[in-house]
Order: structure tokens, then C-alpha cells, then sequence
């Protein structure tokens, strides 16, 4: 049987997975995942005996460039299964390791690595021992098991360099705005900045039920990003870090008075006499230094619990009047709105005051008090909510908040009360 009958047949069993049984289904999978391995190593192994003949097809300056031009694979997913296959031609112990699938790709390279940069301090003679020793550890699906013997032999051989793990000369962070306002991370850090990063986000990124009891459907990653706004929403609360410009870190937004008032129930301009001059010519939006423009709704959540610097622009936009920085919600009123709502009002949530904003029920920039008949206490995750959903919230006749779910939720829109209600009085 040739190769592609092979895979003629591979495809057929995934056309009828369907008709499997859970045993077969489970089966099945592992034998997938054998045969992947399988072909991953031919892979390596067909292109180290391209190159190692210089079989490279003509009009080609490499087999990465080939096979870029020649299947799906983009140009760096080649040039790094190239250089794999290379590295793994020039260890054979290594290699039939792999290829017997008893260490995967990654653990294979790490052996490499390592023998191909050594301690200085560690002999010739010393080399068949350390890699039988490196490979017994691969063989562990834990990488931290042969990141560790790695970590022994090099203490064995006493080389001045620290351990990847510890070399801090490697660290590196990228934070890349993209074209549609985000910002993509990428970083490589030490063991030490990687410990406290996880020790910080892990508390913050556990899964947390939704206000309906059912599991919350974030994925890991998800809780992690969220953990990560949290840790740096406390950095700024905090402000303990360093000057910048005179100033503590802080998160600055621009925006229009104007823009900031909600027209939801004004009218659209018409469609003739240059309306969309007109629509165009409004700000519409804030404007954040490092990241530019944030929509008005995100800026009318943050806007809920700020520190206001009003400033006021001739017709030319230049200041011509500085205004007196003021807190939206005062200190007092907040240890009030702790004491009325004791954390996160939205029902089944109630996360400590600390990690609250907030939330006007009528923003002030429509002319909605500053005092505790307008304001609710709420979490980042459930203000983000409020501000973007069909949630709407409101002050009962208790003097307490009421939510009103979306009409999606309950068509009728029944009030629910809030979290620490435990015997709630009617609306």
C-alpha cells in the first residue's frame, strides 16, 4: 500500500467518525495521533536526506523555500521544520529516539541544543553519558523534568553561564499595537519574572460561575487576558510606580464633552444638504495617547468612576482655561456605596469592593447626580457588561439596585435584585 492509499484511508475513517463508538472514537484518536508523529518524523527525516544529498529542485535556494512555495506550509512554519531536520540529522541517538516516538519534537531539540553548546567545563569524553542521561529525561512528558537535568549537568560542570532559566540577558517583551486598535503581547522572561506573573494572574484567572449558576464559559486564555487587566487596573490604583512626566501611571483618555453626552434619542441628520460632512465632522470618539481611539461607550464606563481634568478649547482646539481635577466619586461617597452594596451589586457576583468601579445608572455627563440613588457598585467584568449589553440597572424604591435582565434573557424583564438582598423588598 503507497503512501497516499494511506491517507486515502486515514481520511476515510475521519469522513465516518461519526459511526464510531466512544471506545473506537478514543482509540481511534491515539492511533491518529501515533501516525501524525510517524509522518512528522519521515517529514524530518525526507528533507535532512534532501539536503544531505543537495537534491534541492531547481530555481530553489532551500528546501524551507520548496516547500513554502509547494504546500500550505508558510515561509517561517518551513525554514523551522528545516532547521529541526537538520539539527536532528546531526544526532542520531536523538533521533531514533524520536523516530520510535519515545521523545516528541520539542524535548528533541532541547537535547540538541544543549549538546551543541555544552559547558565549557564539560569534557569530550563526558558527552555519550550526558546524552543518554538527557535522553532518559525527555522521555518524561513533563519538559520541566529535562529542563531540570539540563539544569544539573551544567551545575556539574560548574559553567560560569546561567541556565536559560535564569539568564536574564534572554529577556524580551513585545507589545505591538496592530491596525485594528489592539495590541498583539509576545514576550520570552526568566523563571523568576515567569513565577511572579503566574503567582499574580493565577488567583485573578480562576473560572468564576455566571450570575445563573452555569460554569463560565471564558476559556483559559480568556481568563488569563482578564487577570492581566486586573493586575494592571491595581498597578494604577495603586500608583506606586514610578514618575512619568511628573505624573504617577495612570490611564489618560481624551474625549469631547459633547461626544460624551448620549444622543441615543437625538436625531440622525438627514440624508441630503451634506449630512455626512456633518456626521463626519463630530469627534465621536476619546482618544488614548499610546493607543489612540476608544469608542464612546468605553469611554462613558470609564468615565463612571474618574478623576475629571476639565479643559476649555477656543475654536481653534487650543486650552485656554485649565479646570479644577476633581474625583467623580469621592471617598466618602464610596465608603458609602461599599457599605450600602459590600462589593459587586450585579446578582450572584458580589466580588470584593476593591476590584468595583462606580457605575452611575444615569452617566453625569447626562446630567445624572454624583450620590448614592445613582450609583451602583460593579465589578470590571459586570460594568463592561452593563455598558455593552441589554442589562439595564436601576434604584428601587428600597434605595437599593435593581437589575433588568435583557429582553432576550426574560421577555418580560422582570427586576432582579441585587446581590446581597438576601430578603430583598419589591421595586
Amino acid at each position: 500500500m503507497g503512501l497516499g492509499e494511506i491517507l486515502e484511508e486515514i481520511r476515510s475513517v475521519s469522513r465516518e467518525s461519526w459511526q464510531l463508538t466512544d471506545d473506537a472514537l478514543a482509540s481511534s484518536l491515539v492511533e491518529v495521533c501515533s501516525a501524525i508523529h510517524g509522518l512528522e518524523a519521515l517529514r524530518y527525516r525526507l528533507i535532512s536526506d534532501m539536503n544531505e544529498r543537495g537534491a534541492i529542485p531547481s530555481g530553489y535556494t532551500s528546501v524551507a523555500a520548496w516547500l513554502a512555495c509547494s504546500t500550505s506550509l508558510n515561509t517561517r512554519e518551513a525554514v523551522r521544520i528545516e532547521r529541526r531536520a537538520d539539527a536532528l540529522r546531526s544526532s542520531p541517538e536523538v533521533r531514533a529516539a524520536y523516530e520510535a516516538d519515545d521523545i516528541c519534537a520539542d524535548h528533541a531539540a532541547m537535547v540538541i541544543n544543549f549538546l551543541e553548546r555544552p559547558p565549557a567545563a564539560m569534557p569530550e569524553e563526558a558527552a555519550p553519558a550526558a546524552l543518554k542521561f538527557l535522553v532518559d529525561a525527555a522521555k518524561d512528558r513533563d519538559t520541566r523534568v529535562l529542563r531540570g537535568a539540563i539544569v544539573k549537568l551544567k551545575q556539574v560542570f560548574e559553567t560560569d553561564d546561567p541556565p536559560p532559566a535564569e539568564d536574564l540577558d534572554r529577556n524580551e517583551f513585545f507589545a505591538s499595537p496592530t491596525s485594528n486598535g489592539r495590541v498583539v503581547l509576545k514576550g520570552d522572561v526568566d523563571a523568576e519574572t515567569g513565577e511572579m506573573l503566574l503567582s499574580a494572574l493565577s488567583p485573578l484567572s480562576k473560572p468564576r460561575p455566571a450570575s445563573d449558576a452555569e460554569p463560565d464559559r471564558r476559556t483559559p486564555a480568556q481568563r488569563r487576558a482578564d487577570a492581566l487587566t486586573e493586575v494592571l487596573r491595581r498597578y494604577h490604583d495603586a500608583a506606586c510606580g514610578p514618575d512619568e512626566g511628573n505624573e504617577r501611571p495612570h490611564l489618560h483618555v481624551h474625549i469631547n464633552a459633547n461626544d460624551l453626552v448620549d444622543k441615543s434619542g437625538s436625531d440622525k441628520p438627514a440624508a441630503d444638504r451634506g449630512a455626512y460632512d456633518e456626521m463626519f465632522a463630530a469627534t465621536d470618539v476619546g482618544w488614548t495617547p499610546w493607543m489612540g481611539p476608544l469608542s464612546v461607550d468605553t469611554v462613558r464606563r470609564l468615565a463612571c468612576d474618574c478623576t475629571l481634568s476639565p479643559i476649555l478649547l477656543d475654536e481653534n482646539g487650543t486650552p485656554i482655561d485649565l479646570g479644577r481635577t476633581t474625583k467623580v466619586i469621592s471617598r466618602k461617597l464610596r465608603r458609602a456605596l461599599v457599605a450600602r452594596d459590600h462589593g459587586c451589586a450585579f446578582p450572584g457576583c458580589g466580588r470584593p469592593p476593591s476590584w468595583c468601579d462606580g457605575h452611575h445608572v444615569k452617566h453625569w455627563a447626562d446630567g445624572g447626580p454624583t450620590d448614592l440613588d445613582n450609583l451602583v457598585l460593579l465589578c470590571r467584568f459586570h460594568h463592561r457588561m452593563i455598558h455593552h449589553s441589554g442589562w439595564d440597572v436601576i434604584i428601587g424604591e428600597d434605595r437599593h439596585p435593581w437589575f433588568i435582565p435583557p429582553v432576550q434573557r426574560d421577555r418580560f424583564r422582570e427586576p432582579l435584585p441585587a446581590n446581597n438582598r438576601g430578603t430583598p423588598v419589591p421595586a
